[in-house]
């Protein structure tokens, strides 16, 4: 029996490659997105902190020097809660690149795998046709002899 062997493989295999490699790349960048999540959460507790230590600074005795280094601490807080948040923007666009390439790479995968799934279908209907003559062939040398 003939064996079916696909012309393209070797690109259907370098778009499996390639799909492993998009694959990664999107949870790598999924990862730094969390990541810069994690820090911002942080940074905004760190800010509740402050807050908490400031209302308590306002009652009872006031001390200036550490009133005032509670604010400019809450202001350095906000311009790196804002900085933060410009990062996970940009770690967002990331995974969104990261995810359109994958989803590139996916179809034009599936569509590889389509064309491998016509040329097997096409293999089977040829052998078949192959087996069919062989019979005919066959069947008329018993009945011709």
């Amino acid at each position: 029996m003939a064996k079916f062997k696909y012309k393209m493989q070797n690109i259907l295999d370098v778009k499996y490659k390639l799909e492993t490699q998009a694959k990664s790349e999107f949870a790598d960048a999924n990862g730094r997105l969390l990541n810069e999540e994690k820090r911002l959460n942080g940074l905004k507790a760190r800010k509740q902190m402050y807050e908490l230590e400031a209302k308590v600074l306002m009652r009872g005795n006031l001390d200036m020097k550490k009133i005032q280094t509670n604010k400019r601490a809450m202001i350095a807080l906000n311009e790196m809660i804002n900085r933060q948040l410009a990062v996970i923007e940009s770690c967002k666009k990331d995974v969104e690149k990261a995810r359109e390439k994958l989803n590139d790479i996916m179809m034009d995968r599936k569509a590889h795998e389509k064309l491998k799934e016509k040329a097997f279908e096409e293999f089977k209907l040829e052998l078949n046709a192959e087996e069919s003559k062989q019979v005919d062939e066959l069947v008329s040398y018993k009945f011709g002899l």
